[in-house]
């Protein structure tokens, strides 16, 4: 549950260190490649933090953290072409992660958001990719079916891994709170 729907600063600031853990979680992640595709993209956890984090606060709060993670990945290692390629890539591929937190808490709810936080965040890489990769793609290919296929390779594991780990620590957590409140 979002901790600063009573609008205490001890809420907000609970709320905000943890969005600066996720978000610290997210970029080291980052570095530990699985899988590393050949023009860039990488199968890693970097997106459970993230989810956890919109499962927990919400949209509004992932959104910002997600954001933020994309804008420290764009620094520390981004790969830029233009201007609008790394805006695509990184903060806003990023910030749709925080749309994972939309439906609220409960299990489908979670799995739904997720499912449309990781559509997003791939359609911002596809059109990255096709407007600003499409030399990579083979010549008569159709561009937006190679950026797909492409961007798809290392997202679906990637979001596979990471929102399996972010709900079993989610379910983990959640389970726990409901303990300690009923105390």
């Amino acid at each position: 549950m979002d901790e600063t729907a009573g609008g205490s600063n001890s809420g907000r600031t609970k709320v905000l260190v943890e969005g600066a853990l996720c978000v610290a979680l997210s970029v080291v992640f980052s570095y530990l490649k699985i899988f590393r595709m050949p023009q860039g993209g990488s199968i890693t956890l970097e997106m459970a933090p993230l989810f956890f984090y919109a499962y927990r606060h919400g949209i509004g709060w992932g959104i910002m953290a997600g954001a933020l993670s994309g804008v420290f990945q764009l620094i520390f290692e981004g790969y830029v072409v233009h201007p609008v390629q790394a805006f695509l890539d990184y903060p806003a591929a990023f910030a749709c992660l925080g749309i994972a937190g939309i439906f609220g808490q409960s299990t489908p709810g979670i799995v739904a958001g997720t499912v449309m936080a990781s559509v997003a965040r791939l359609f911002c890489h596809v059109l990255s990719g096709v407007i600003f990769f499409a030399a990579y793609a083979p010549e008569g290919a159709n561009v937006w079916l190679y950026s797909i296929v492409y961007n798809g390779t290392f997202m679906v594991p990637s979001v596979l891994i990471s929102a399996a780990l972010a709900l079993a620590l989610w379910k983990k957590i959640f389970k726990r709170a409901l303990i300690a409140e009923a105390d």
